[in-house]
Parts: C-alpha cells; structure tokens; sequence
C-alpha cells in the first residue's frame, strides 16, 4: 500500500555521468526562495521563476533555456532543485561511508541497494560532494499490485488494514476483516495535544518523558524523520536522561534495543522502525507504573502508521498510554491542515498577550478530528497516485505480457527457431516493399528498396538496380525473401549441428529483443511524464497513452523484426576464433559438447 506510489524496477549500466551535475548542483545553491524559485508544499513540486530562468541563462550562456537542444540541461537544472530544497538531509536520506543512502520514509529504515531514478539520485550526490555514480538504465518495470495481482492467491494479515479497506477491495479483489483482540484492549489513547510552534512542542514532550521517567515508566517515543530523533536525543542528553535512540543510523542495534525497551525506567527514541509488528515485552514492576507509554511527536501523513506506533503498547491486555504532540510547523499541518487547524486554534482563543502563546496547548477531540481529516486527504491523494500509477502501467503490462511470453518460448525453445526467424525476414521484407512502393508505380522508390537490402539482406555486389526493375510488388516480395532464405540456409550449414544453430539463433533474437524493450521502457517512461498536458487540448491523458503506447509497441516489434534480420543476415561464421560461450537453457546442450575454434561474430550495420 505505502510503497505503491513508485514501481519496482531493475536497472543497469546507464550512460557515464557528466560535469552537468556538479554544474547545475553550484548554480541553484545559488538562488533564493520566492525570488528565484518556487515551491508548492502540496505537491512537493519545485520551478524556476521568470528570474530564475534569466539567472539561468546567463550563467549557462543561453539564448533560451528551453530550446529544444538545452532539453538535458534544463532535467539536470530540475533534479538539482529537488535535490537541494525538497529531498532532506537526514529525512529522505542519509550519508553514509560516503554514500547516499535512500531512507525508507514509512519504516525508517535504509533502503540498501535501491537508488533516486532519473539522475536525482546523482543530484543529491553532488549536493553533498560525494562521489557522483554512473547512471543506471531501466532494464524492466513492474507496479506493485500488478506484480501482486500475478499470484493466483493473494492473503494477509496485520493490525492496521481497516483504514486501506476500500483500496485492497478495488485494487486487489480482497475483502479486510477485522478480528477481534485476544484480550480487550485496556491502553488510554488521549486526544492530540497542539502548540504554536516546534520549540514549544518539544519543551513540552521532553518535560512529559522526565516526569514519567521519574516515575520508572518505560517510554517508546517515536518520530517520522532520522533528524527528529537526533534533535529530540540532544535535548534529552541536555536534561541527563539516559536513552536510546533507533534510526536508520544504527539500525544493526535493533534487536537489542527493542528487547530493553520495556524495562523500567527505559526512554527509547525510535523512527517508524520499531512502529512495524515488533513487540515490546514489559519487564518486571513495569504494570504497576501503567505499562509502556508511547509519545508520537508528529502525525504521519498516513493513519496507519500512527496506529502502528501506538500498537507497541497495550498489548495482549497490558496497561500502556499513547500521545501524540503536533505544532503548527509540522510538515503535515503545512501540508493539508494548516488554515483549519488555525482556525480551531482562533476559536479556542489560546492565545496569551504576555507569551505570545508559546507554552499554550490546545488537547480537544475536535482538534484530532481536523488532524485525522487531514491526514484522510493525504491518504486520498496518495490513493489517487497509486490508481493513476496502475491505470498506467496497464497499458505496459499487456505488452510485458506479450514480450516476455515470447521471450520465454525463445529461452525455452529445444528444437529450432529457423521457421520463427524466416517469417521475420519475410514480415520486415514485406514491410520495406509496401514503404518504397505505396505510391503510383511510376514513382515507386527502389533506390531506397537497394539501400534497404545492400545494408540488411546481403553485399552490394549481389543485387543491383536492374535485379529490382520490372517486377510487381508480389514478386519483389518473393525474389527478395527466397534469395534471403537460400543465403540463411547456407550460413548456418557452417555451424556444427542443430544444437548451435539453435544457440546462435536464441542470442541473436534475445539480444535484440532485450536491448529494444529496454529503449521502449525508457520511450514510453517519457510519454508518460509528457501526456499529462494533452489534457490542455480537452484530451483524456489516459486515453492518448493508451493509443499511442500501442503505436510505439507496434514500432518495437517493427524494429526487432528488422534488427533481428540484419544481424542475422550479416552476421559472418569465423573459423579458428576463440567462442564466446553463451549461457544456454537447453538442458540437452551442455558447455562441453560447444568446439571452441568456432565463433559467430555479429557486424555493426
């Protein structure tokens, strides 16, 4: 549910990063807010102003910076504002031995192996001056519900499903029922405390942990960022309270942590991570004094994640508390709530002339409603974007379907794929006659038919001009085709045996394929970020995506069917060449059967 907002992908080796970065990255540490760029906290968008742009196109010595040639500048211009003033440091990230480190912003934990796409990732390497890493490549995508929706039975089970009910019957096809708990739940949940500020938010949380310290309760405070639970350890190792604190930092420390964090007298600082199904067992004499008291210093922008904070305590019938302090600085209030809130905050009329409200709070059960209406707008929008992800990666998934459904036959083929590869030649040959003869015969184009077969089918010696004229379009189809097919078949009685013609036509056909499908990916990823303005011209984006991604799969197949014939066509048999072996899937060819004076060598154009 959480995660569903960004699919999954596998990535490659990508181009070599440039100086662009480190270029754009000095350019817009220069600037200011509101002067030079824009930023809608809503959206957690960032652009350049009228300013902005002037700024830029002096220093980059530009006519126009939106020219069409500028196009990678201008991306490069765009991830470095996201990666200075909206990607935070110790919020969305971490440093770490010199590398940036995603932060998991629903579970606090670091996210190893998974990288920003898009060179934002670069972005932020050179916001913070380290070692900026090779761009990757999307080699294959997958939304997550289409990647669960593949399983043929899909269950689960967790304490917080109720408030996603309506997403996991529509997206999923799955019903949530709620259980009842083993024993009645006995924890007090008290109502919101709201302050003006987070300086006094924080006053008043480090003075509730002190006094319930004193008292020997143990207390679990949770925080949605890494920089939170470090600020809030400063102020309490200022008081001289003894603490732990668990962030994606020392997250190697987890289990020991967790284990202490029921004990008398024990304060545990924690992100998200210990919010996630972990229980905290109560030591000795820990009952008596109310059980485990949980302090969330900030709503999440997601319900769930709240009740799971507040789900360590209480547990199997024990005693425990939960409160969460909220400031009219917090990121969700100044997201989605603020100018409501504002106005409860009016109308309770908590303001004091002598201290301008500082220490005031206002605890109230209309209060938590306008937090939880926010956080129900948040979720909508969220549950918005995972629609619009899915609906969109529909159209991708008809054609992953179609694609790896073929490439799967490919792998799995152990006779031979002579038949399939000729009927390629066939349907490309087919393909360039129709383009070089559509109009009149008078003005038929066999100039470009020539170039066609000299740089596909075969050398230029072997057809010429004359070889073309004076036939209809049927038998041009025919001549070319049967000259083709004799030309294959006597290329690949030089191999030895039916097991490397079989091999030599699986690599020739999977390379294709697999560099193809990756440049579509990438081409339909770019239609995808520009269509959204067709709705400009009264256009459903959807629509235009879905009408012109077929068009573009029908180019793809188009284009393998046509490299796949010039590199089979070309391709020369070297004897006495050391073979480059290619892993096989057939069972019935092993290594050793391959003679290794023998290579297939493919030629470039």
């Amino acid at each position: 549910i959480d995660e569903a907002r960004t699919p999954l992908i596998i990535s490659g080796q990508g181009e070599k990063s440039t100086a662009l970065y480190n270029r754009a990255d000095y350019f817009v540490k220069g600037l200011k807010e509101e002067e030079d760029y824009t930023i809608d906290l809503t959206s957690k968008s960032i652009v350049l102003t009228d300013i902005g742009v002037d700024k830029a196109e002096k220093i980059f010595r530009l006519e126009n910076l939106y020219n069409v040639e500028n196009s990678s500048l201008v991306h490069h211009i765009d991830q470095a504002l996201r990666a200075n003033y909206i990607m935070i440091h110790d919020i969305d990230y971490v440093v770490d031995e010199e590398e940036v480190k995603i932060v998991d912003p629903f579970t606090g934990r670091i996210m190893d192996g998974r990288r920003y796409s898009d060179g934002l990732h670069q972005a932020i390497e050179a916001k913070e001056n380290v070692e900026i890493q090779d761009e990757s490549k999307t080699m294959a995508t997958i939304t997550f519900q289409n990647y669960f929706r593949m399983y043929e039975k899909l269950s689960g089970m967790t304490g917080t499903a109720k408030t996603e009910e309506e997403e996991f019957r529509e997206i999923y096809n799955i019903n949530v029922v709620s259980i009842p708990t083993n024993r009645p739940v006995i924890r007090k949940d008290h109502p919101d405390l709201l302050y003006p500020n987070l300086k006094a938010k924080f006053a008043a949380v480090v003075e509730e942990i002190k006094e319930r310290h004193a008292k020997g309760q143990p207390i679990l405070v949770g925080t949605v960022a890494v920089e939170t639970s470090e600020y809030l350890s400063k102020l309490l190792t200022k008081e001289g309270i003894p603490h732990e604190v668990l962030n994606a930092k020392n997250h190697f420390k987890e289990a020991e942590i967790v284990m202490a964090a029921g004990q008398r007298g024990a304060v545990t600082i924690a992100t998200n991570m210990a919010g996630r199904g972990t229980d905290i067992k109560l030591g000795s004499g820990v009952k008596e004094v109310g059980g485990l008291a949980v302090i969330g210093t900030e709503r999440h922008e997601s319900r769930r994640i709240d009740n799971q904070l507040r789900g360590r305590a209480g547990r199997q019938g024990d005693p425990g508390a939960s409160q969460f302090y909220l400031s009219l600085e917090d990121d969700l209030m100044r997201r989605f709530g603020s100018d409501r809130i504002q106005k409860v905050w009016e109308k309770l009329n908590m303001t004091d002339d002598n201290n301008e409200g500082e220490d005031l709070a206002i605890q109230s059960k209309m209060l938590s409603r306008q937090v939880e209406s926010a956080q129900k707008r948040v979720e909508g929008n969220n549950y918005d974007t995972r629609k619009s992800v899915l609906e969109y990666d529909e159209v991708m998934r008809e054609q992953r379907e179609v694609i790896y459904g073929q490439r799967l036959a490919v792998i799995n083929e152990e006779e031979t794929l002579t038949p399939h590869i000729k009927a390629m030649i066939k349907r490309t040959i087919e393909r360039e006659v129709a383009y070089a003869t559509e109009n009149d015969e008078k003005d038929w184009n066999l100039d470009s038919l020539l170039d066609f077969v000299h740089n596909t089918l075969f050398s230029p010696e072997k057809i010429s001009i004359k070889d073309l004229e004076r036939k209809s379009r049927e038998e041009l189809i025919n001549y070319l085709y049967n000259e083709s097919v004799s030309a294959f078949d006597e290329k690949i009685a030089l191999l030895n045996g039916p097991e490397q013609v079989l091999e030599f036509e699986k690599v020739i056909i999977l390379r294709v394929v697999d560099s193809k499908w990756t440049d579509h990916i990438d081409a339909m990823d770019h239609l995808r970020q520009g269509v959204g303005l067709r709705a400009y011209a009264q256009t459903n984006p959807l629509t235009e995506y879905q009408t012109e991604g077929f068009d573009r799969f029908q180019e793809m197949i188009a284009a393998i069917e046509y490299d796949i014939t010039r590199f089979i066509m070309k391709a020369q048999i070297r004897q006495n060449l050391e073979r480059e072996q290619v892993n096989s899937t057939n069972p019935r060819v092993k290594p050793s059967s391959m003679p290794k004076h023998q290579s297939v060598k493919t030629l470039k154009g």
